[in-house]
Formats: structure tokens, C-alpha cells, sequence
């Protein structure tokens, strides 16, 4: 069990104290903080506290974060389609509907499991059993390029490209609707939808900047066929994006109400091209990840 001690500060006081703690430990959301003091594990000045307590200057806030159970995630023998490996990194092309890393409700099946499989021990552990080797992931219907870390090093220092935003990310997608413009941004903040916590949004109050550069591939008559760059990485970025500005992915099932004519599952949505200075020699590699067939089919058919 990890025990955490703050002195609150000037800057923080009459900050409602879950937001306060997850603005001061940013793994930690302000719901989970909530179960804390539901549970009267969280004390100012040795006292528990209710949800909506403002901090005020010099308090003493304490409380004991209870090691998390992680379930035994197991290797499986899952097809891989690697794109490129060594012995600091692998990329995979992921198909749709496989999800990056165990959770709840999805502990078999995942990339990870089968990482686990083809790597061995040899991935990463900074992010713990339900996470070996994974340094970032894309959405569970969203396919293509997925790099995993084989040895903590690596898993480091190509962090630290994404955390600089220096990582070259490029998508393919087909969106609703026909643009003005052959070319722009969208510059806006991405944080939780303000009613729907599944959900993520533009949000000008709480969201962290977002910025996708999108450039127009080909238009058809109702839809058009976009690459877009991510500048961030916010959950759920350019799928937000996108629908902010009219433009939502086709078959996007959570960020569209547009029904599509067409059999699909989940939004379309490639992750393309993938760029980073690799950790060991310091050469910018960039691994490009085919279209898969279902949008070949559909890109054929508009």
C-alpha cells in the first residue's frame, strides 16, 4: 500500500478536494477519490472528510492507497500481424475489434495476451501485469500501427517522444459530409463529456488541449476520405474532433447519430503511420500499416 501526505498550498485552497488530489496525482480520477472518502480513507488535519470539501491553505490531507487485485492475464496464441520487430521494440497492425490491453470485461483475447504469447517475457513491465510492453493503444474498433516496448529502456524514452508529442501519428479515416477547405486544424480541448463519463468531448473547462491537422484524400459525394495528424493524444482525439466540426466518422457509434447504409463495426478509422526515433540506435523509424480490407472494400465501393 502506497501512503500519500500533502501540505495544501495557497494556489489550491477552496478547491473541492477530489478535484484538488486528482489536479495534484494525475493517475488518480476524481471518482475514484470519491470512493476514498466514501470509505473514509481520506483525512484533513487527521479528520475524514465529506465530497465536498474545500481545501483551504496548510491542511494536512492523508490517506493510504490500497494495492490494486490485477487478475493473472495469460499468453495466448492470437495471430500477430507484426509490421516491425527487434529486440527493443515491436509494431503491430491491430485488427478491429481487438482491445490494446486487459479490462474489465476483457481479460482474454486482447493484444497483450497475445504479446505475451509471442515476446515471452521480454516486454516492459512499467505499466504493470495488465499492461506489460504497452505505451500507448488505440480504440478497440480502430485498426493499424500499435508499437509495444520489450525492455523498460525502451519503454522510456519512446514515452517520453509521446509525452513531447514528437511521435509521428497519421490516420486514415472516411467522415460524414464534404469539405470547404482541402486542408485545416481543429485546436480544440479534449476532456470527459460533462455528463457521460464513458464519453469523451470537446471541453472548455476541464478537457487538455487537442490539436488534429486532417488533409482531404478524396471526396465522394456524401462522404469524404480524410488523413488526419495528431499533434496530442487525447482518448478518443480525432473521433471527438471530427464530429465537433460536422464531419464524424462513418459507422462511429458513440459520436455519430448518422446511420450508415453500410455493414460495419465501429468507427472507420486506421491508424496508418507510425514515426519515432528508436530508443537503442537514435534513427527516426516510420512503419506504415496497410489499409485493412474492409476499407479497401468500402473506399472501392464510394
Amino acid at each position: 500500500m502506497d501512503e500519500f501526505r500533502f501540505e495544501i498550498t495557497e494556489e489550491l485552497e477552496d478547491i473541492r478536494i477530489d478535484k484538488c488530489l486528482s489536479l495534484l496525482i494525475d493517475s488518480l480520477s476524481r471518482s475514484f477519490i470519491q470512493r476514498l472518502i466514501k470509505d473514509n480513507a481520506l483525512r484533513v488535519n487527521g479528520h475524514p472528510v465529506k465530497g465536498s470539501y474545500q481545501v483551504k491553505a496548510e491542511d494536512i490531507v492523508e490517506f493510504i492507497l490500497p494495492k490494486a487485485v490485477e487478475p493473472d492475464i495469460e499468453p495466448e496464441d492470437i495471430p500477430l500481424d507484426i509490421l516491425y520487430e527487434d529486440r527493443d521494440v515491436i509494431v503491430v497492425n491491430k485488427p478491429k475489434g481487438m482491445v490494446v490491453h486487459p479490462a474489465a470485461g476483457h481479460y482474454s483475447g486482447t493484444l497483450v495476451n497475445a504479446l505475451m504469447y509471442h515476446c515471452g517475457s521480454d516486454l516492459s513491465g512499467i505499466n504493470g501485469i495488465l499492461r506489460p510492453g504497452i505505451v500507448h493503444r488505440i480504440d478497440m474498433n480502430t485498426t493499424g500501427s500499435v508499437i509495444a516496448c520489450k525492455n523498460d529502456i525502451a519503454h522510456n524514452r519512446i514515452a517520453e517522444q509521446l509525452k513531447e508529442h514528437s511521435v509521428t501519428r497519421r490516420y486514415q479515416a472516411i467522415c460524414h459530409g464534404t469539405f470547404r477547405e482541402m486542408s485545416g486544424t481543429v485546436d480544440k480541448p479534449v476532456g470527459r463529456h460533462p455528463t457521460d463519463r464513458k464519453k469523451m468531448a470537446v471541453n472548455e473547462k476541464n478537457g487538455k488541449r487537442a490539436v488534429t491537422h486532417y488533409r482531404v484524400l478524396n471526396a465522394f459525394r456524401e462522404y469524404t476520405y480524410i488523413e488526419c495528424e495528431l499533434e496530442t493524444g487525447r482518448t478518443h482525439q480525432i473521433r471527438v474532433h471530427l464530429a465537433s466540426i460536422g464531419h464524424p466518422l462513418l459507422g462511429d457509434e458513440v459520436y455519430s447519430d448518422r446511420k450508415s447504409p453500410f455493414r460495419l463495426q465501429g468507427q472507420t478509422l486506421h491508424a496508418k503511420t507510425l514515426g519515432f526515433v528508436h530508443p537503442s540506435t537514435g534513427n527516426y523509424t516510420e512503419i506504415d500499416a496497410p489499409l485493412p480490407d474492409y476499407f479497401r472494400h468500402l473506399l472501392e465501393i464510394l
